[in-house]
């Protein structure tokens, strides 16, 4: 055992102790937040435009804040991305962050040095966690992996700009660096397919024993492992025994990621965003995850169901319930006001209180009425999949409105890593599933609006070349697993096997 894991678990039980502090007070928690985020940005341009030298409540805030995208925060932005000082936040940001997704291209999304140590603090303090439960800190003397984007950055009029992966990967605490994987020349190649066999080379014959990122590429490394020793991930990496992601639900990809593996590991989730560090799983045996409510962001939440009205609710977290579907709404120490997202959350816990993604507010389908979400998608595949022990690579549903002949469905794609005995019997248990769920969906199936879901079966590695052929193919791209238009399905259908 070496001097490293020795001092590990003290440390980590330290910190846990700490974080409990506040966990455990976290409504006079989160008003010390609100009440410094809203000191600190009085004199900036947007604090002066809404009147924040006379915010003394959350009531005063609503009354002066709207919610909003980026879209609505996009000319304050833009003065900052012009060079502009104490606009949204006071200063000029530490880095942007540049993410794709708006209607109006690229957003620059900013990270001060206020807002910078909370998300390495809590990617920290998610491992510490696991080590504190386990009371294992081996896996600090292995090579650690994260797969993430270029940490190559640009100037932007003085500023910083790259991917959030590129930027947090400037940050690895020194006694990290030379466990650490791939080398710095390997993580700066572009081109996604170069990168992963590169990654192979460098780490095949290493000791890793942590590996971290976005599930579907993580699949895709572990497949060239394989490929390259005819081995199982098991016995290529012993050590190997827990994986950390963040972005997806993972359910779906589980047993696949096992076959792969070769045996059962343990499991971290993050919930780490550009616009803050939100969340991270801080126990195997309770569900969800712990939410930061001590890191420079001040949260607010709107059921989902009233997202669109005029005046939808709008509460902090001591209003919250279990078990409702939230938009979560941030405002943060790196400038963004009543920012939404675009997830939605539930609470599996309040005390302390704890969070699981439910989905993307603008990913549903409601073509017919239906309102589906994420989240129910997840879970009627996921319960068949259970059911049938098959596995699944990746997947997406979408409406059918138009069909050749017969009422309308929603399609699904999937790509099976190994395809059900029965397809019929497995669409109808995903089908009874969803009814299950969502009553309006079982009202168009009853009421002949809508008839039975149809899967369709997309190739072995059909889903990682539609990304290709999208321009969207690498590590920090995810493909959504519903959406409310034929965009993807349309493109799909050139990746489909009988």
């Amino acid at each position: 055992m070496s001097i490293k894991s020795v001092f590990a678990i003290p440390f980590a039980k330290q910190v846990t102790k700490q974080v409990f502090k506040w966990a455990n007070n976290p409504h006079k928690t989160q008003e010390k937040v609100f009440q410094k985020l809203i000191l600190k940005a009085k004199n900036t341009a947007f604090g002066k435009d809404h009147d924040f030298k006379n915010i003394t409540s959350y009531s005063d805030f609503k009354s002066r804040v709207k919610i909003q995208d980026y879209e609505g925060l996009r000319p304050y932005v833009d003065r900052m991305v012009a060079g502009e000082e104490d606009v949204l936040w006071k200063g000029k940001p530490l880095y942007f962050a540049k993410t794709s997704g708006t209607t109006s291209g690229a957003k620059y999304i900013p990270i001060t040095k206020d807002s910078m140590p909370t998300h390495i603090k809590a990617a920290r303090n998610a491992l510490l966690f696991y080590m504190a439960e386990k009371n294992d800190a081996s896996f600090v003397n292995g090579k650690m992996i994260f797969l993430q984007g270029s940490p190559v950055l640009e100037d932007k009029n003085g500023i910083n700009l790259g991917r959030l992966s590129g930027i947090v990967a400037h940050y690895v605490p020194q006694y990290l660096l030379k466990n650490r994987l791939p080398s710095w020349e390997t993580n700066c190649i572009e081109d996604w397919d170069t990168k992963v066999n590169a990654i192979v080379a460098e780490t095949v014959n290493e000791d890793m024993t942590l590996i971290s990122g976005i599930p579907s590429w993580v699949q895709m490394y572990f497949e060239k492992l394989i490929e390259k020793t005819g081995k199982p991930i098991k016995e290529i990496f012993p050590n190997f025994n827990f994986f950390v992601y963040g972005g997806v639900n993972f359910e779906p990809y589980k047993n696949k990621f096992e076959s792969l593996i070769g045996k059962k590991i343990d499991y971290v989730e993050l919930y780490p965003a550009s616009e803050g560090f939100i969340a991270y799983q801080d126990s195997q045996t309770e569900p969800g995850m712990l939410l930061q409510l001590n890191s420079g962001i001040f949260y607010e939440f709107i059921p989902a169901t009233e997202f669109y009205d005029e005046n939808p609710t709008r509460i902090s977290v001591k209003d919250v319930q279990l078990e409702v579907n939230y938009v979560i709404i941030l405002n943060t120490n790196a400038g963004l006001w009543g920012y939404n997202i675009g997830d939605t959350v539930e609470f599996t816990s309040l005390v302390p209180y704890r969070i699981k993604v439910t989905g993307r507010i603008k990913h549903f389908i409601s073509a017919f009425g239906e309102h589906v979400i994420g989240k129910e998608v997840e879970k009627a595949l996921n319960d068949t999949i259970k059911q049938s022990g098959i596995t699944v690579s990746e997947f997406t549903v979408a409406p059918q409105v138009n069909p050749e002949s017969g009422l309308p469905y929603h399609e699904w794609f999937i790509e099976f890593e190994n395809e059900p005995e029965n397809m019929e019997e497995f669409v109808a248990n995903v089908d009874a599933s969803m009814q299950t769920q969502n009553v309006y969906y079982f009202d168009l199936i009853t009421g002949k609006v809508l008839r039975q879901l149809v899967v369709r079966k997309v190739k072995k590695g059909g889903f990682h070349e539609y990304m290709k052929s999208i321009g969207k193919f690498g590590g920090q791209n995810k493909i959504p697993q519903l959406s409310d238009n034929r965009k993807i399905a349309d493109v799909l259908q050139n990746f489909l096997v009988d």
